[in-house]
């Protein structure tokens, strides 16, 4: 896989050029249940006013510079988006530096395989893109980290792909509780665990579903569950429950040093190579809140950014099992 680091404080050339490469793709994937099965632009624009106000200017801004155009503006709404499942495992190491360590299990060819960093209406992001805005994982410049993972329910509803909520939460919030509140009152079109670490260690999980509320907790660690398997295939062949178990031990009964619980996501039982499935782990993400600064991670190689100094580059890496 190749992957870049792109900085642009600003919308302008760089995300213009990264849309009318990402678009085509995106565009089928967008369609492949047809045009009217998703939602129109007035629908799409009324759930952002209503519930993402803040971010309106930011979404006219890249709807004008990716042309314009109904679908583009439709999908980067995130509203309504077709449903998608991932892996992914994510736990909080609750140290004296306190670090967000999470693993995503996808689909290698459907992965933007992009760290942007922005400014966006003054706020400084980085972050894994999905949707080249949204997010699967990131940090701000108030310290505060979050991440996802699929929350193991087929129900499909009314509401917003989880990265733009990530994003949104970024763009807006600077403390673990303002960030429980967006994500206790934002809709999600999916069922998601969201877990968020601020620079003060104080962190939660959201359990977030679109026929349900959301059920705010204290947990430190999430997998591919809620507070009960509801899909129990889903459940086996993921493993959630047994990497939940492990992880859940390496906090508790173990209490690992930072290194060694980082270096456990690099390992199975949370490591997966299930690429034939979609389901195989692409990379592994740590987040130091404290410092405002991230690494992503595959077995033996390290790529350290910093929200401060951060450098714009490529990397090709090879994934154990991904063909």
């Amino acid at each position: 896989m190749l992957w870049r680091a792109l900085s642009e404080d600003l919308p302008g050339p760089k995300w213009a050029g990264l849309f009318a490469e990402y678009w085509p793709d995106y565009k089928r994937w967008w369609l492949k249940e047809g045009d009217a099965a998703r939602a129109s632009y007035l629908e799409s624009r009324r759930a952002l006013t209503q519930h993402m106000p803040e971010i309106i200017p930011l979404y006219e801004e890249l709807c004008d510079l990716a042309g314009g155009g109904d679908q583009a503006a439709r999908f980067l709404s995130f509203y309504c988006p077709p449903p998608y499942l991932t892996g992914c495992s994510q736990a909080v190491w609750p140290g004296e530096e306190p670090v967000l360590v999470r693993n995503y299990d996808y689909n290698p060819n459907a992965f933007d395989s992009l760290i942007l960093r922005t400014k966006w209406q003054g706020r400084r992001v980085m972050g894994t893109s999905d949707g080249l805005w949204g997010l699967v994982d990131g940090m701000n410049d108030a310290g505060l980290a979050i991440s996802l993972t699929f929350g193991g329910r087929r129900v499909v509803g009314d509401g917003f792909g989880v990265p733009l909520i990530l994003r949104y939460v970024l763009q807006t919030c600077e403390t673990t509780e303002e960030a429980g509140e967006v994500l206790a009152r934002v809709p999600t079109h999916m069922s998601y665990n969201v877990t968020v670490l601020d620079a003060k260690r104080k962190y939660l999980t959201a359990m977030m579903a679109p026929d349900r509320p959301a059920v705010i907790t204290h947990a430190a660690v999430a997998t591919n569950h809620q507070e009960n398997v509801e899909w129990i295939s889903h459940a086996r062949f993921t493993a959630t429950v047994e990497r939940e178990r492990f992880l859940l031990q390496r906090l508790t009964l173990h209490r690992d040093p930072e290194e060694k619980f980082i270096g456990a996501f690099l390992r199975p039982p949370l490591y997966s190579t299930a690429f034939d499935a979609g389901f195989g782990t692409l990379y592994t993400a740590v987040y130091r809140p404290r410092l405002r600064q991230m690494e992503v991670r595959w077995p033996g190689t390290v790529w350290a950014l910093g929200l401060d100094d951060f450098q714009e580059g490529g990397r090709r890496v090879q994934i154990p099992g991904a063909a």
